[in-house]
């Protein structure tokens, strides 16, 4: 009896998945093949510059609420447990696997054996077995390309099973709803379910990287970074909408990465092989390589509205504000080709306040800095999400992602403060946001002046002017910077009601001290020394 080669191939593509192959398994197709079967099947159009323009469905943005862990005896005395990472039973996560994987096995296959990490060393192998072309081609664009060689013997050290259009069942699968992406360490797998947003893809292995990381000596970061002419390596943490992109985005450094990264002995390493943008009112003249990268063949644009021709409408939000662009870092015309570089020197916060108090630009001591990374502090906009009142929303997430962490944020915490230390990087905290008055009221910060602070602390003459101590924040603040007028970098000279701005600060603080009471305890003296109480 003949085997048919194509079940041969079938079987490889799969194998580790727990998958059989029932319909047509496709295996690593190039990107522009994953773009032409996204057309034919009818999951996305093109725009008039050749990306691909898909939509997600009800769910654009992460679905946070249905994050799972499987609690397995291996690992759970290690995991953060609470609301973030929520716990399943090893019996429901063979339930729920076991029904995906046969709802699989029907479909219309599109796999893609990727490597997670730009070190060598720290690298690790995952097997996408979707029912999408697009967010196989996401995949793609996201993660980094084994060598034909590589590929030839390829074995999985991660599997993820993604089924979008499969809606779990919370009586059966002990889930909260149709969507859940669940997590195995002990079995390597992800299952992700109910969801078409491409995000989950993505977010999914930066927390195992959280996890692996950590006791191999290395740092995983939220984090953007550069590098400048001199090699100065520069990292930019921030929460989605502070600038993570859009500052590293620099022409005159070279990008290493936008968004995810490692910092060990060997200096900094990008866990990603692409760049994942949101582009809600991107500008050209503001932002040119992220927007160049936007309009791009191959790039996938998700959510965002084109007019019949395929012309973008980066400004119309009636989909989601959550709009992003997915594309190689090459695509950025100055991108470092290692996605690697050496020992930070400058370690940049970013926080768009939006209740307009924090300064443009400040220095941190290290205590203060391990203080703002645990604080992971930004404010998010009245009427940017449902539900929201009219007031700015102060949002707290431990190390600039908590979303994304197995671990206890002290663990990165310190891991952060010993780097800090060790290398002598200079840290510093950038508000995005609001000036002027709350938002509302006042002004975005110019990115004119972000771009030109951040120019000058990294390279050294914002550290020559003359700085003095603010009174709420306890923040160090340069009286003068090259290029900024001086009345912009006080917060407070910018308000016109001076008891306005007192009483918004005061509520801040207060606002950073409940937050803070939770890690305390974790924490050293010299950082509780730091820590905001209102006065």
């Amino acid at each position: 009896m003949s085997i048919d080669p194509a079940d041969v191939r079938a079987l490889a593509a799969l194998e580790g998945t727990g998958v059989l192959a029932g319909r047509p398994v496709w295996r690593n197709l190039p990107a522009a093949a994953l773009m032409q079967q996204a057309i034919q099947r009818g999951e996305g159009t093109f725009s008039i510059d050749g990306a691909l323009i898909v939509r997600t469905g009800t769910r654009t943005g992460r679905s946070v609420e249905d994050k799972f862990i499987v609690d397995e005896p291996e690992t759970t005395g290690d995991i953060w447990w609470g609301k973030i990472n929520q716990k399943l039973t090893p019996e429901k996560f063979t339930i729920l696997k076991g029904r995906v994987q046969a709802y699989l096995q029907g479909q219309e296959l599109f796999v893609q054996d990727l490597y997670v990490s730009s070190d060598p060393a720290r690298r690790v192998r995952v097997r996408l077995v979707s029912t999408g072309a697009w967010q196989a081609l996401f995949a793609r664009n996201i993660f980094i390309h084994p060598s034909r060689d590589e590929l030839h013997d390829f074995r999985p050290d991660y599997v993820i099973l993604h089924a979008p259009h499969f809606h779990a069942q919370p009586e059966i699968d002990g889930v909260h709803s149709a969507t859940s992406i669940t997590l195995s360490f002990a079995q390597k797998m992800i299952v992700i379910a109910g969801t078409q947003y491409a995000g989950e893809i993505k977010k999914s292995m930066f927390t195992v990287m959280n996890w692996l990381l950590p006791p191999q000596g290395v740092l995983p970061m939220h984090c953007s970074a550069n590098v400048g002419a001199g090699g100065d390596v520069a990292l930019f943490f921030g929460l989605s909408g502070t600038g993570k992109t859009t500052l590293s985005s620099d022409p005159l450094r070279p990008l290493i990465g936008d968004d995810e990264h490692g910092w060990g002995p060997d200096g900094v390493f990008n866990i990603e092989g692409g760049c994942y943008a949101k582009v809600i009112n991107l500008s050209q003249v503001a932002e040119p390589e992220i927007w160049a990268a936007t309009h791009h063949f191959g790039s996938v644009l998700e959510n965002v509205v084109a007019d019949e021709r395929g012309r973008l409408d980066l400004a119309d939000k009636r989909y989601t504000e959550n709009t992003r662009a997915c594309y190689p870092v090459d695509f950025v015309p100055n991108a470092v080709p290692s996605r690697r570089g050496g020992q930070p020197k400058n370690v940049v916060m970013l926080t768009a306040d939006a209740f307009g108090v924090l300064p443009p630009i400040a220095r941190l001591t290290p205590a203060q800095a391990m203080y703002h990374f645990l604080s992971g502090y930004t404010a998010r906009v009245a009427g940017t999400e449902a539900g929201m009142g009219a007031e700015p929303e102060a949002t707290f997430s431990a190390c600039f992602g908590a979303p994304f962490l197995p671990r206890r944020p002290d663990v990165y915490g310190r891991m952060l403060a010993e780097l800090i230390a060790r290398e002598g990087a200079e840290c510093w905290l950038v508000n995005t946001g609001w000036t002027g008055g709350p938002y509302g009221v006042g002004s975005r910060m110019s990115i004119q002046h972000t771009r030109a602070l951040v120019r000058a602390a990294l390279d050294g003459s914002l550290a020559q002017q003359e700085f003095h101590r603010e009174p709420f924040f306890g923040l160090t603040i340069p009286a003068g910077a090259p290029g900024v007028p001086a009345d912009v970098l006080d917060p407070r000279k910018r308000w016109a009601d001076k008891a306005a701005y007192d009483r918004t600060a005061r509520g801040l603080v207060a606002r950073f001290e409940s937050n803070f009471a939770g890690f305390a305890e974790y924490v050293g003296e010299d950082v509780r020394a730091v820590a905001l109480r209102v006065a």
